[in-house]
């Protein structure tokens, strides 16, 4: 069976005052393959740690990825195949905020096709 990540919804949050969001020294990205997998991109514009997290409806962490202040850019690719159905939260987070992504994932319902052949 395979997993089809159906949903993803972005926000992003600061801990500064929401009247008057500072924007992030970075910016992060993610989608699903094809091939049920979570593609994470991750870009920083200065020397700033950031950690990606993907936790599920427990808030348990299943994964998790330091950025040391040194890297400037991040990619990875995360497969759902083993991961049950439920609700995820992937959050990438430094001290000045993060950005978090809600996932679903479900599921595919297997399609059987019955096809019938008649001779006469």
């Amino acid at each position: 069976m395979s997993k089809l990540a159906v949903s993803i919804l972005m926000s992003a949050v600061t801990l500064t005052n929401p009247t008057t969001p500072k924007s992030l020294s970075f910016d992060a990205s993610a989608y699903i393959t094809n091939t049920n997998q979570i593609r994470i991109a991750v870009s920083k514009t200065t020397g700033v740690p950031v950690v990606v997290l993907l936790r599920d409806a427990q808030h348990l962490v299943v994964f998790q990825q330091n950025i040391s202040k040194k890297d400037v850019t991040y990619a990875a690719k995360l497969n759902v195949d083993a991961l049950a159905d439920g609700q995820y939260e992937l959050e990438v987070k430094s001290d000045e905020g993060s950005i978090k992504k809600q996932l679903n994932l479900s599921t595919q319902p297997v399609q059987q096709t019955s096809r019938v052949v008649a001779m006469n």
